[in-house]
């Protein structure tokens, strides 16, 4: 019975060791675990995060390329006037050239007007 004693209480003793380590691995494990859940809401908060910026950058970004098309707009309307007016100056420049031109004209008959009118009160002067 002794034998048989000591028999089972080494058998007891052994599966206590192997109970002990398996507590401890339990333990490892466990910690393994919370570690990993540790990092996996970390990441989760960080993705979170990154989501919101997205969000915020592709507002940002909207809000630009309609910034950029009232831009387009605008620039377009001022184009269209400035040929306008480039077209109306062409026309005054071209009328005025034309002024000019008669100006020209008429100073040269007025100049031969006012010689023929000196010849005729000369001539005049003479008889």
């Amino acid at each position: 019975l002794q034998k048989e004693l000591l028999k089972y209480k080494q058998e007891a003793r052994n599966l206590q060791g192997i109970k002990d380590a398996l507590q401890q691995r339990l333990i490892q494990q466990d910690a393994s675990v919370l570690q990993l859940k540790q990092e996996l809401l970390r990441a989760n908060m960080d993705k979170e995060e990154l989501h919101n910026q997205n969000v915020d950058l592709q507002r940002k970004v909207e809000e630009r390329n309609r910034l950029l098309a009232e831009y387009k707009k605008e620039l377009g309307q001022k184009d269209r006037h400035l040929q306008q007016h480039q077209t109306k100056l062409d026309e005054t420049l071209r009328q005025l050239s034309e002024a000019s031109y008669q100006q020209v004209d008429l100073e040269w008959e007025l100049e031969h007007k006012e010689a023929l009118l000196a010849h005729c009160i000369k001539r005049e002067a003479e008889e």
